[in-house]
């Protein structure tokens, strides 16, 4: 085999992993997810400035700018505090995790448990070494992996 065939065939070997890996259920999965979730971001983003943030400003109600406390002379922006942004971000943080979680995560978590898979679950029990600490050992262990000193309680 010469040297150009070789490369050759180290060049598609490595196409077609890399192909493999991005066909993977999980990846694939990811994408979509990403995509969607960047998409509904420009969505909740136009509701909170839209919807929000003119109904928190119009609790102030006597001030112009928005709801805060002015620093400065009145009606200089730079030195506004202003609270309606941050409860417009707080309300934008909201929303979007929600749809995160409802229209990504439950239903990732509904395909994977058809496969057998689960993710999301409940961590798996462990105890706490009482030498050097580390709070992630299996309960079945009888050394700690870090310093490996007896753990009490193990069979």
């Amino acid at each position: 085999m010469t040297t150009t065939s070789t490369q050759a065939s180290t060049k598609a070997s490595t196409f077609a992993g890399f192909k493999n890996f991005l066909m993977r259920g999980d990846v694939v999965a990811v994408a979509v997810g990403l995509v969607v979730a960047l998409a509904f971001s420009n969505l909740v983003a136009a509701f909170t400035t839209n919807i929000i943030n003119p109904l928190v400003n119009r609790a102030q109600g006597r001030h112009p700018i928005a709801l805060g406390v002015q620093l400065g002379s009145p009606g200089n922006v730079p030195t506004f505090l202003n609270f309606g942004a941050f409860v417009s971000a707080i309300v934008y943080f909201v929303v979007f995790m929600g749809v995160v979680y409802f229209v990504i995560v439950v239903p990732f978590k509904a395909i994977q448990a058809r496969r057998g898979v689960t993710v999301f679950g409940d961590p798996t029990p462990a105890k706490t070494c009482p030498y050097c600490l580390a709070d992630d050992i299996p309960v079945a262990a009888s050394k700690c992996r870090f310093c490996a000193s007896e753990l009490p309680g193990a069979p």
